[in-house]
């Protein structure tokens, strides 16, 4: 059972969006805050973002931001978290944010939220990290998403354990439940090695 104490989360900082996803990310920020669970998060004031980190701290939790320099200014930057880390570059702030977390939650978002948690699930893939990496799929917003994983499996460009490393519920505490009881899959990562070999040796075989 893995034992989290910190979760990175993946979201979206669009005001331009359906108040539910705003109300879904406060319920997660009040909901890992009641577990004693701290925030880790891109450090922004606005969207699911702000709304996120707004009500962890709310809810007397504590919220860790972690924002490029190019976004901390007055409009972007969320100034009254309990730790805020300006770093250089998005590559850095990744890299920062998966350091300090023990797992990772996307709620809905746009380009920058989905790569951030295909990064995850990819560093996972490979080996790099044993982390619970967990998707609350707010209102069905990630089912297509889900129905596209399901196929590139069929097609055969993933294994059914790498598509299962994706934890989903739809709610707070169904994800936090199963990101807890989430096993890690090494023997997942071997058989991805041993197909990469085999793959290669196919290329250099003669004719």
């Amino acid at each position: 059972m893995a034992q989290i104490r910190r979760v990175c989360v993946f979201c979206g900082s669009s005001q331009k969006v359906p108040q539910v996803y705003l109300d879904a990310a406060a319920a997660l920020g009040r909901f890992l805050a009641q577990q004693g669970c701290e925030v880790v998060y891109g450090g922004g004031s606005t969207g699911l973002m702000g709304a996120l980190a707004d009500a962890a701290l709310a809810a007397g939790g504590r919220v860790i931001g972690v924002i490029p320099e190019h976004f901390y200014t007055p409009n972007l930057a969320h100034t009254g978290l309990t730790r805020l880390e300006v770093v250089p570059d998005m590559h850095t702030r990744k890299a920062r944010m998966a350091q300090l977390a023990d797992a990772f939650i996307a709620l809905p978002g746009g380009f920058g939220t989905w790569e951030e948690l295909f990064e995850a699930l990819t560093w996972a893939q490979i080996g790099l990290h044993e982390k619970p990496v967990g998707l609350l799929n707010v209102q069905g917003f990630y089912t297509p998403l889900l129905d596209f994983i399901a196929q590139a499996r069929s097609q055969g460009f993933l294994f059914k354990d790498h598509e299962e490393m994706l934890v989903v519920a739809e709610d707070p505490a169904g994800l936090w439940a199963k990101l807890q009881a989430y096993q890690p899959r090494p023997h997942a990562v071997q058989a991805w090695l041993a197909q990469q070999r085999r793959d290669q040796d196919r290329l250099n075989s003669p004719g």
